[in-house]
């Protein structure tokens, strides 16, 4: 009766199991998206501003010592499916090893209690920090929940039961000098392993970026806006245009970036040149992505015409406004004609301007922001602030005193 019962747990815990790893590859592929490919479109659980899988995937917090938590669930999946299958497995000459897995349910029970209240940690973090929340992310907390559940024997001292005959088993096996060493071995392995990701960040290139970035991603506001129409030196020996989208997340720290460069340097002029990644004016993409960006980039245009172009863009960036009124609540605290401004904002010769610059910036091959040109040289993406400021230097630009 016994061995049915645990027959039929294993079952369903390997249906869990295998629901978990289909998941967590999912996950893993927008993990990728999201941090690898600057022209990935929306996954299917972004829908919106709060349920955003892509956006919790570009945060630091989407890794654990420079390994995605989707690596890390995808990692507990598989170990879960090996001890649903080690009294097999441990018959196999070179996998006799497995043998000290004596009572895998109750290892299975504890490791799905220990990662349920860990996603809980992460759902607090997702939900009060990020302010979003992943729906691919919260189905694997439910399963791992459910996972210990199943798991568990509640007739005979539920979790604690399972717990205390993990631990016992765990000592009984390093009481074994074999098995003491193969466990110190892995750990060391383990370690490096983990220290080599931690300190690279090879699968983590967000954290690298909020690092190398601090100063531009952390800012609450851009302490170096200016005002007006001119960013930089108007007779300017060097230029550089910045394509750019008012909500491209980089592209805020890109901001701040090439005000700073005008501040630091001389003979340098700013343009602005707008490549919204959003249908309502773009006619190059596929599907929607950027939603709204070009409704901000005709207000931006419009303000322009009233000599607060720099003034409106920096406050698009910072207030990240969700919609029109929001804009023209910004542009009132900018004292901004608001009748001229939603008149210019849907003129036929704005609509131009801005089809205009996307397809100047098409025809150069420019599909991502932020983009900067200088003197024909493109550079796609946000680059080290030093970076920035040796190039403009190459080209001309000199320090101020």
């Amino acid at each position: 009766m016994e061995k049915t019962v645990d027959f039929k747990k294993k079952i369903a815990i390997l249906l869990l199991v295998l629901i978990g790893i289909v998941t967590t590859i999912k996950l893993a592929i927008i993990y990728y998206e999201a941090n690898f490919n600057p022209y990935a479109l929306p996954s299917f659980c972004s829908i919106n501003e709060f349920i955003d899988c892509d956006g919790i995937a570009k945060t630091t917090e989407s890794q654990f010592l420079g390994i995605p938590l989707a690596y890390w669930g995808l990692f507990l999946y598989s170990f879960i499916l090996l001890l649903l299958f080690v009294d097999k497995l441990k018959n196999i000459k070179f996998l006799k090893f497995l043998e000290v897995f004596k009572n895998p349910l109750d290892y299975i029970a504890s490791l799905g209690v220990i990662s349920f209240t860990i996603s809980m940690m992460l759902l607090c973090i997702s939900l009060f920090d990020i302010q979003k929340l992943c729906i691919l992310c919260a189905a694997t907390y439910t399963l791992n929940l459910i996972i210990g559940i199943v798991a568990t024997d509640f007739k005979n001292g539920g979790f604690v039961k399972s717990f205390k005959q993990s631990f016992i088993d765990f000592f009984d096996a390093v009481k074994q000098k074999k098995y003491l060493i193969s466990f110190i071995v892995v750990m060391l392995l383990a370690s490096a392993g983990l220290a080599y990701t931690r300190i690279t960040y090879k699968f983590a290139p967000q954290v690298k970026r909020a690092a190398e970035f601090s100063e531009f991603v952390k800012a609450k506001h851009n302490k170096y806006k200016v005002s007006g129409n001119i960013l930089g030196d108007e007779d300017a020996k060097v230029t550089m245009y910045v394509y750019s989208d008012y909500q491209c997340p980089m592209c805020r720290a890109h901001n701040i970036m090439i005000h700073k460069l005008v501040k630091d340097l001389k003979g340098v002029k700013i343009v602005h040149k707008n490549l919204p990644l959003d249908m309502e004016c773009n006619v190059y993409l596929t599907q929607p992505f950027h939603e709204g960006s070009c409704m901000e980039a005709r207000y931006a245009l419009a303000a322009e015409k009233q000599g607060k172009f720099w003034d409106m863009n920096s406050e698009l960036f910072d207030k990240k406004p969700k919609t029109e009124a929001e804009v023209i609540a910004i542009a009132e605290d900018l004292g901004l004609d608001i009748d001229k401004l939603e008149a210019d904002a849907d003129s036929v010769e704005i609509a131009n301007e801005l089809k205009e610059d996307i397809k100047e910036a098409n025809s150069k091959g420019i599909n991502g922001t932020p983009t900067s040109v200088v003197d024909g040289e493109v550079n796609i993406g946000i680059q080290k602030y030093n970076e920035y400021k040796e190039w403009l230097i190459k080209k001309g630009a000199e320090e101020r005193n």
